[in-house]
């Protein structure tokens, strides 16, 4: 009698839970979501990351060279985990490093760059610019990168970004390729870099690209600069487009001008992106399959091999990653026929 009754006590608790099914599922759900936002801002943001990858571009019989690309750091000057992983990267030994931009992330941020870059000097390397690198971050609302591209906000601080460029030339001995090209030796070969600004606030100047290449290719092969044509000039140089945003018409016009690697950063990998799926939004009219990682990228009957970087940073008012890590990436250039 006793075990009857228990059972009558226990009936209307089951049917309580079974009438409010809703309520279990909104606080299920609220549950994840607040596991997911632990998970973004107190840790996945700070989990660094070095990818490698292996790329096929060299002529045969060439050296390999050791590519570190570094992209967003939107660097803040107490974000010191972030410049003493980056400046653990000088360990690599790299032969080149393409930065692509989106330096800084607050007014007082130059000071963590200089900090965690300083252990690059000397290192062969080439940057450009992002929007970043020149205006202070300010708020915007996450879910208007859904409707497109972000847009340029009335007001803007303006960055004191020759102090940024004379560090990266003067200090580290980089090349500035903003809307340039310049060449460098690199383990007996001879690189060319070519570049544009941040095209996401259409800074890129395309026209001029015809030119700069026609530039680099006349002292390809007049090293002595006498007019006349070098013996011992590479037959073959490296060629390496540097940009800051991955916009189609930028890539086209790298790959038309015969690049054999494309570097470039901006789209943060989409940042918080789905298990499984990847990126919701890339910032620009990149395909979202190629908004991160490694891929391809054909043009008027040439490819060009496309790394773009998920970046290091984020802007100090959305201090999140969800299933995007972090990252640099070190890529091995290697002969065609290796």
């Amino acid at each position: 009698q006793d075990q009857r009754q228990l059972r009558r006590d226990r009936l209307p608790v089951v049917a309580s839970a079974a009438q409010h099914p809703v309520r279990t599922a909104v606080l299920a759900v609220g549950a994840l979501g607040a596991a997911a936002a632990i998970w973004g801002i107190g840790i996945e943001r700070h989990l660094y990351t070095l990818r490698r990858h292996t790329v096929a571009v060299l002529e045969p019989g060439s050296e390999p060279i050791r590519v570190l690309h570094i992209s967003d750091a939107h660097m803040a000057p107490w974000q010191r985990r972030k410049q003493a992983w980056i400046a653990s990267l000088a360990a690599l030994r790299p032969d080149l490093i393409i930065n692509t931009g989106d330096n800084v992330g607050h007014v007082d941020g130059l000071r963590g760059v200089r900090a965690a870059f300083a252990g690059f000097r000397g290192i062969p390397g080439a940057f450009v610019h992002g929007s970043n690198d020149l205006y202070a971050p300010s708020p915007r609302n996450p879910f208007r990168y859904f409707m497109g591209p972000s847009k340029q906000t009335p007001k803007e601080q303006r960055l004191d970004s020759d102090a940024m460029d004379t560090f990266f030339t003067t200090t580290l001995g980089w090349q500035n390729v903003n809307n340039a090209a310049a060449s460098v030796e690199v383990r007996g070969h001879r690189v060319n870099l070519f570049g544009v600004s941040d095209a996401h606030r259409h800074w890129d100047r395309l026209d001029v690209l015809p030119g700069l290449i026609d530039q680099l290719r006349d002292a390809d092969t007049d090293l002595d600069g006498d007019g006349h044509a070098d013996p011992e000039a590479d037959p073959h140089p490296l060629s390496i487009g540097v940009t800051h945003a991955p916009y189609r018409r930028v890539l086209d016009a790298f790959t038309g001008a015969g690049a054999d690697i494309i570097f470039a950063g901006h789209t943060h990998g989409g940042q918080v992106c789905l298990p499984g799926f990847g990126a919701l939004v890339a910032n620009c009219d990149i395909p979202l399959k190629q908004a991160r990682g490694l891929s391809s990228w054909r043009r008027f009957g040439h490819t060009a091999a496309l790394n773009v970087s998920a970046g290091l940073g984020h802007s100090i008012y959305a201090p999140v990653r969800f299933a995007c890590p972090p990252e640099a990436t070190l890529i091995t250039l290697v002969p065609r026929d290796a």
